[in-house]
């Protein structure tokens, strides 16, 4: 699998994600610098997490602008797939690559600690490696992380299959209070129309390691590489 990490000015995660791309593949993934504008022959690219620009205007807006945005749509539309982690995502809906978009959280605090998600299907790139309904606990790390879009655009994500991820509590349920930042019907990440962007808010990237405190994210990775290997 041939990957690669755009690094916008103020993005913090890049080296977390990097190391849990070269776990799972075995290869490192190239380091993209935002000014970039070739990303041919990549199976996939990565957008990671931190606070692009210093999440001046609206957290993303001002990366989505950068002269890379027009080669990662390229990218997708030529087929490639695409994550988009935390700040990542918060560029793909600024860019208009994923519908809705991340408000400020319900209670207007940084939220930093650790959340559930459930896979709400398991037939993606991205999920092959959970089974549907499994709940895993990953960190999350943001202020700006409140899901938002009017009903027709939820209604139409539901009914296409399009939620990737919930939060829940550790049992599976979607309660208000494992809902911490309020997002629109317990969403933490969805996919594009042909399921091969994905945009989520918490950090599974941070989960790949026992030495990490576990290794509920990697199957994630692990997923992206038996699907996209060559």
């Amino acid at each position: 699998m041939k990957a690669a990490i755009v690094v916008f000015p103020g993005i913090n995660r890049e080296r977390d994600m990097a190391i849990a791309l070269e776990t799972c593949s075995g290869h490192k993934p190239r380091m993209v610098w935002h000014k970039e504008t070739d990303l041919s022959g990549l199976d996939l690219v990565v957008i990671p997490g931190g606070f692009s620009y210093g999440d001046y205007l609206r957290c993303g807006a001002m990366a989505s602008q950068s002269p890379v945005m027009g080669a990662i749509r390229a990218h997708a539309a030529r087929g490639g797939h695409i994550l988009g982690v935390c700040n990542g995502f918060q560029i793909l809906t600024e860019a208009g690559l994923l519908p809705g978009a991340l408000l400020r959280n319900a209670g207007l605090r940084f939220l930093s600690m650790d959340c559930h998600l459930r896979v709400e299907r398991a037939d993606t790139a991205f999920t092959g490696h959970y089974q549907t309904g499994a709940v895993f606990r990953s960190p999350m790390a943001h202020g700006d992380g409140n899901y938002f879009a009017d009903d027709a655009t939820l209604d139409r994500l539901e009914g296409e299959n399009r939620v990737a991820f919930r939060y829940v509590t550790p049992s599976g349920e979607t309660t208000a209070a494992a809902n911490r930042n309020g997002s629109a019907r317990n969403i933490a990440g969805i996919y594009s129309e042909n399921l091969r962007i994905l945009g989520l808010m918490p950090h599974p990237e941070d989960l790949v390691d026992p030495l990490m405190g576990g290794t509920d994210g990697k199957p994630l990775f692990d997923g992206l590489v038996a699907a996209l290997a060559a």
